[in-house]
């Protein structure tokens, strides 16, 4: 999936001039001009604390269970390399009808690669910065029947997530400048933890030569970072989505396992609101589908039902393609 990176909407280049003209002005000046420049090592504290809430921005795409994000990768249009990668896995259940207590949960990675820009006034050097995250959501919900088919279900989501970052040449800089010891570009790590809840309409109409799956889901989970000493590193975000799921299945006229092979088509589309609106250069998703189901069923394994499936997924002045698989139990 490419997409040229635009500045204006998603933090990745920064300009650190100030920063080296101090760094300059505090190698030639006599004692009193640094006492003047100290007043500015506010502004760093301040872009730090930009860099907190932009990461966990980002971390919001991986905070919510999705299928047009489960695998989105974004390269850059000045290295070519990823500017943006995820991968996510997971999945959810009802434990039965008598006892419908539904419960999901997800496993993300992400990598994002943002980069700085130095500059003195002549001469400008890249500083590459790139954090790694890894997050997981768990949910617990209720299914309150509103006919045989449809459910309405209330979710309680909870996120806990570690981003671990490169900055190390930026490290040297801002503490120079600053003259302060910033755990987040010290230790290259931010803990953050997510709190929120999602509403789920859930329809299976299911027959003897199709069957039908749709979900309408919105989702409203609060991020914050934790564990930090400094003020200037603590980050917050929102993830608010809406997102609606649709899946049909039914027999090919071909068999395996003794059991009919299905063809599956699948449709989905999630809309971003909140901080994760704009940050990756765009608002909505829509991913479109196709694979081929296997039953197992009638042999004594916990996996009942196995899926391949190609996806394409596009966006504004964003496409791609990608493959998957899917087990039910």
């Amino acid at each position: 999936m490419r997409k040229p990176i635009d500045s204006s909407s998603l933090p990745r280049r920064f300009v650190v001039l100030a920063t080296l003209v101090m760094l300059a002005a505090l190698a030639a000046a006599p004692p009193m001009a640094r006492a003047q420049a100290a007043p500015d090592r506010a502004v760093v504290g301040a872009n730090v604390k930009n860099y907190a809430n932009a990461v966990l921005a980002v971390m919001s795409y991986t905070a919510v269970p999705d299928v047009t994000t489960s695998s989105l990768s974004i390269n850059s249009s000045t290295s070519g390399n990823p500017g943006f990668g995820q991968t996510q896995l997971g999945g959810g259940f009802t434990l039965s009808r008598s006892f419908p207590l539904y419960l999901e949960g997800t496993v993300a990675y992400s990598r994002y690669d943002p980069t700085f820009l130095a500059t003195d006034g002549n001469q400008e050097r890249p500083v590459p910065a790139k954090w790694n995250t890894a997050s997981t959501t768990i949910g617990i919900g209720w299914d309150f029947p509103i006919t045989d088919e449809l459910r309405l279900r209330p979710i309680l989501n909870g996120m806990i997530g570690r981003v671990a970052s490169d900055l190390r040449v930026a490290q040297t800089v801002f503490n120079h400048v600053a003259n302060a010891n910033l755990q987040f570009l010290e230790d290259g790590a931010l803990n953050a933890y997510g709190l929120g809840g999602s509403l789920m309409l859930d329809l299976e109409h299911y027959r003897e030569h199709y069957e039908i799956d749709l979900e309408l889901r919105a989702t409203d989970i609060y991020l914050r970072s934790f564990g930090s000493s400094s003020e200037a590193v603590q980050g917050s975000a929102t993830a608010q989505q809406f997102s609606l799921w649709a899946r049909w299945r039914a027999p090919t006229g071909l068999a395996a396992l003794d059991r009919p092979v299905r063809y599956v088509l699948e449709t989905a589309y999630s809309h971003y609101f909140g901080d994760s609106a704009g940050v990756l250069g765009f608002n909505d998703l829509t991913s479109l589908g196709v694979g081929l189901e296997l039953d197992s069923s009638r042999y004594p394994v916990v996996i009942t039902r196995t899926r391949a499936m190609v996806r394409y997924v596009f966006g504004h002045n964003v496409h791609g393609v990608s493959f998957g698989f899917a087990v039910s139990f």
